[in-house]
């Protein structure tokens, strides 16, 4: 042979698998860096907040002697604080000088601020000596100059006052805006009763406004229990105590002039004392602090206990502290809460992940503490009057393990669940970012649409390998891969408007078919083996004995969907969605897992059949003809011989099929419910991960939580997919080994 040619073959073997080598090393690379990718936007889900010091400088304006509150506004430009003498003294953090002096005008000559609470946005309450009390709210207006530089003009509205109370000053008092528009009062009374007023205005058809006043005293605390802390939502409707031995109490104010006792029960059973309460953002988990340090919060569950009736349940139980609580102060951004104790020690959680944030205080106490309305700053006083201030990152604390793979209790809910609730009509809702349903629901989906699509493939496959012949096999396999080039967008169309509303009136007559189309095939094995000797049917035996079946699963189809709807007047009341819900519990949604199964079954049989069918017709001639010889039957030589040696590739086949289902995207995103629901029933919807990523990702603010946590799902559908393309490798190396190199 010719030296130079096999040298010219030689080194183009070699060039060939350097190509090759690399080619495959680069394709290896570029998945490995498409996960590395996808997966550094998720990084930041799990890094801790951090906070950085900006600003600290002494108080220098005699009106801050005595600090009654603080408060910063939204970015964090403005510092201020309340003194004694009503006045609202505002300093500059990046000189510390004081900027401006807004004095809240008193009722009454020579009265002065004997304690000041604040609640919502800027706004204050402030108690006067004499009883008297006022509202008030500090709000900015920023201002431009000609070259772009940015002022504040600043101001102090008062939303309401009302005039002292014939009992004197009270020991505490709070006060809000009702939800008819006027103001509602609560005093705490030296001998512990609880007095109500409420100035409501409402308004008639004309627009003519009337107010109405009522004011009523409470049923209170047993004999010898004193109220340390009270609290109430901004609307004024909802009124919660806590006493110095333990007890939880709340009050129902909506009805005008009454109040009703809703709950009264021991929050712990050592009876400490509640030192502090607070509303978390959107007014339905109550905060509360006890002696001990402890910090939980509760919200009003209904049980069979109660009897439908919510009362107070604990919930959440966050990091707690050394000392006593001293002050709760809720985010206005999100549901996490600022805790400050005895020894000036102050702790950020968040309430629905339980994430222990930030430790601030450790070296020095501090006293006064404020956080702005995106939650991205404090602004603090220490003990010894320094103000400090401090930059927040915290962008993504509603997240946790927990939270995404775990049971939660959010608000308003009965028990702890799987959720998938991305976002509300209100912007005080508690996101819900379980990831288990959407991996439920995508290996729902793909496995009830593996159970139609795998017997029909493979069985196919078989078929037409084995049993049928070359003319047969050379119509049959190019038609089932045409099938393939169908668009999956087509699928999922003709699948949401024409198969689902067709199903939606035919089930029994669907499952119907299921019964009647084996027996069906059953009599015509029987009426088959009394007619397959004569010699007109004895011709058409071998290879095309599935044209006589297919008048018999025609018969079968339509004598199924004629008896449909005799059978469902008969077995269920001539309506099987109804009986469905009311004797079975469960509902019939018109895009369910029945539909998912055809359509996606559709679009995988194609897979699956044709990479069956290589590898069974790929198994040697010699083995089949052996077994044959030896005195086997045709299916016995399938079963025995050909399925075996062929296995491993129709295992291939099987799992590559399995890994098109998982992530296909389309066809699941039209054809279900999208409803994120974890049940087994195929009469129900899901919302796999790839579907919820078409449908999230457009809304999805970039670097938000949602955003980040739609690339968390998409590198989790990475890893199944990865890990069951591995597993599928493995077993399919073993088989090659077992049954040899086919």
């Amino acid at each position: 042979m010719d030296h130079k040619y096999l040298k010219r073959v030689r080194r183009n073997d070699r060039f060939a698998r350097y190509i090759i080598t690399v080619g495959g090393l680069a394709v290896i690379f570029s998945v490995i860096l498409i996960l590395f990718l996808i997966a550094r936007v998720t990084f930041p889900l799990f890094q801790q907040p951090s906070v950085r010091q900006v600003a600290q400088f002494n108080l220098a304006n005699p009106a801050a002697s005595r600090v009654l509150a603080t408060g910063v506004d939204e970015y964090l430009e403005n510092l201020f604080l309340v003194g004694g003498d009503g006045s609202f003294v505002f300093y500059d953090p990046r000189s510390g000088q004081t900027v401006e002096r807004l004095a809240a005008a008193p009722p009454a000559e020579g009265l002065r601020v004997v304690d000041a609470e604040q609640f919502g946005a800027a706004r204050y309450n402030l108690l006067w000596n004499d009883g008297s009390l006022t509202m008030e709210q500090v709000r900015f207006r920023a201002r431009f100059d000609a070259e772009g530089r940015r002022s504040f003009e600043r101001s102090l509205v008062r939303l309401g006052s009302l005039g002292p109370l014939p009992e004197g000053l009270p020991q505490r008092t709070l006060a809000r805006g009702s939800a008819e528009g006027g103001l509602v009062r609560v005093t705490l009374q030296a001998d512990q009763r609880l007095r109500v007023d409420q100035h409501l205005v409402s308004e008639d058809l004309f627009g003519d406004q009337t107010t109405e006043h009522y004011d009523f005293y409470l049923e209170t605390v047993a004999p010898g229990e004193k109220i340390t802390a009270l609290t109430m939502d901004e609307q004024g409707t909802a009124l919660y105590a806590g006493t110095d031995q333990g007890s939880l109490l709340r009050w129902d104010l909506s009805e005008p002039g009454e109040g009703v006792l809703k709950d009264r029960l021991p929050a712990f059973t050592d009876r400490r004392a509640i030192t502090a309460l607070g509303l978390v953002y959107g007014d339905i988990s109550l905060a509360v602090g006890d002696a001990l340090g402890g910090v939980s919060t509760w919200f009003p569950v209904a049980s069979a206990a109660s009897g439908g009736e919510k009362r107070l349940q604990r919930i959440h139980t966050l990091i707690g502290h050394g000392s006593a609580i001293q002050s709760l102060v809720p985010s206005r951004r999100d549901k996490s809460l600022l805790s400050i104790d005895a020894d000036g020690i102050v702790h950020l959680d968040h309430m629905t992940s339980e994430r222990h944030l930030l430790r601030l205080g450790q070296d020095r106490p501090l006293r006064h503490l404020a956080i702005s309305i995106r939650g991205d700053g404090l602004f603090a006083i220490d003990g010894q009057g320094r103000a400090l201030v401090w930059r927040v990152n915290n962008p993504h604390p509603e997240v946790s393990w927990r939270t995404l793979f775990g049971k939660v209790w959010y608000e308003n809910y009965n028990e702890p669940v799987y959720a998938w609730q991305s976002s509300s009509a209100s912007d005080d809702f508690e996101p819900k970012l379980s990831l288990t349903p959407l991996i439920f629901g995508t290996i729902k989906g793909t496995l009830y649409a593996m159970l139609f699509a795998v017997p029909l493939a493979l069985f196919g496959a078989i078929y037409t390998s084995q049993f049928g012949n070359d003319r047969l096999r050379g119509i049959i396999k190019p038609a089932v891969e045409i099938m393939a080039a169908i668009p999956s967008v087509i699928i999922g169309f003709l699948a949401a408007l024409w198969f689902a509303p067709l199903l939606d009136k035919s089930v029994p007559a669907l499952f119907l078919t299921l019964l009647l189309i084996p027996a069906f095939l059953l009599a015509a094995v029987v009426v088959w083996q009394m007619l397959r000797k004569r010699p007109f049917f004895k011709r058409i035996e071998k290879g095309h004995e599935f044209l006589l079946l297919i008048p018999v699963l025609l018969a079968a189809v339509v004598a199924a969907w004629q008896l449909g709807p005799v059978l469902e007047a008969w077995l269920f009341g001539g309506n099987f969605n109804l009986w469905l819900f009311s004797e079975a519990g469960s509902r019939y949604d018109s895009r369910n897992n029945i539909v998912i199964a055809f359509a996606l079954g559709f679009a995988v049989i194609p897979i699956i059949f044709t990479i069956a069918e290589d590898a069974l017709s790929n198994v040697p001639h010699s083995l089949k003809a052996a077994s044959l010889a030896l005195g086997a039957s045709r299916w016995q030589t399938v079963w025995r011989v050909i399925l075996p040696s062929a296995s491993p590739g129709i295992f291939a086949g099987t799992m590559i099929g399995f890994g098109r289902a998982i992530g296909e995207t389309m066809i699941v995103l039209m054809a279900t419910g999208n409803t994120a629901i974890m049940d087994w029933s195929i009469f129900n919807g899901m919302r796999p991960l790839s579907s919820n990523i078409a449908v999230e990702i457009p809304e999805a603010p970039v670097a938000g939580t949602l955003y980040r946590v739609l690339f968390l799902s998409a590198v989790f559908l990475f890893i199944m997919t990865f890990v069951l393309n591995t597993v599928a490798e493995v077993v399919r190396q073993r088989l090659r080994k077992k049954y040899g190199r086919f």
